[in-house]
């Protein structure tokens, strides 16, 4: 009879803790809504700062509440918090238990990444979005302006890319034609072919015929006690026409001496 007692007794204190339990549940549910509520009213009054805090007042009662979520993704997005309210769409998204709910959340993230300019998000994003409703428009228009912006930026990537190449190259040239020029100067210091080389080569010429400038100066002036051959030429001359001069003046005196015979034309 004690043992059914304690039995009784035990189911008694569960079955209170199950109702306790519930009640606390649904007046955190019922605070949780209420929050909402204040933040949907500071949301429409655009003081988003004030709602999310609302929005997350309201998940603190009741961390299960997709509605408190993805209306806290709103404040944060309208407030340009776009970084933070990423997860918030992606946790709504998670949550979400029909599918018209998770393309609306995935079309917020890409709304999101397409303010942050991450284009390769946005696509990744909406095109959730259109797996989950297909026959929204603007999703899919606003995948098409993604998509655009995602290829220029990609070309533009591409030919930054080729620019850097190219640069590269250029400067690698420079930079070779720099050392070959370098090296080409060390080599003329370390054996220099120029005129210093016609220098030493005189210098050698001098060392192999040391008699060559003497012979110069001998044809500019002779030395003395010796006559070129046109001095002597000169010379010679010079005495055949003093010999000629002797020669008609002895002709001369010759030629006054001897009587000469005239004959009268009577």
């Amino acid at each position: 009879m004690k043992n059914l007692q304690y039995i009784l007794t035990c189911v008694m204190l569960l079955t209170s803790g199950v109702f306790f339990a519930q009640k606390d549940s649904i007046a955190k549910q019922r605070e949780a809504r209420k929050f909402v509520r204040e933040g949907n009213k500071l949301y429409e009054d655009k003081n988003y700062t004030d709602a999310s805090v609302s929005y997350k007042k309201a998940l603190g009662k009741n961390s299960t509440y997709n509605k408190a979520t993805y209306n806290m993704g709103n404040a944060l997005y309208q407030g340009k918090n776009y970084k933070e309210a990423i997860p918030q769409y992606e946790l709504a998204a998670k949550s979400a238990k029909d599918k018209p709910s998770k393309a609306e959340a995935f079309h917020n993230i890409g709304n999101a990444h397409m303010e942050g300019k991450n284009y390769q998000g946005a696509v990744d994003a909406y095109k959730n979005s259109l797996r989950n409703n297909p026959n929204d428009d603007e999703t899919r228009y606003n995948l098409a302006v993604a998509q655009k912006l995602l290829e220029k930026e990609k070309n533009k990537d591409k030919n930054k890319d080729k620019n850097k190449d190219k640069n590269k190259d250029n400067k690698d040239k420079n930079k070779d034609k720099n050392k070959d020029k370098k090296d080409g100067d060390d080599k003329d210091k370390k054996d220099p072919k120029n005129k210093n080389d016609k220098g030493d080569q005189n210098k050698d010429k001098k060392k192999q015929d040391p008699n060559k400038n003497d012979k110069k100066k001998q044809k500019q002036k002779p030395q003395q006690g010796r006559m070129s051959p046109e001095q002597i030429k000169q010379l010679l001359e010079s005495l055949n026409n003093e010999e000629k001069k002797t020669q008609k003046k002895l002709n001369a005196k010759k030629a006054r001496g001897k009587k000469v015979k005239q004959e009268k034309d009577w």
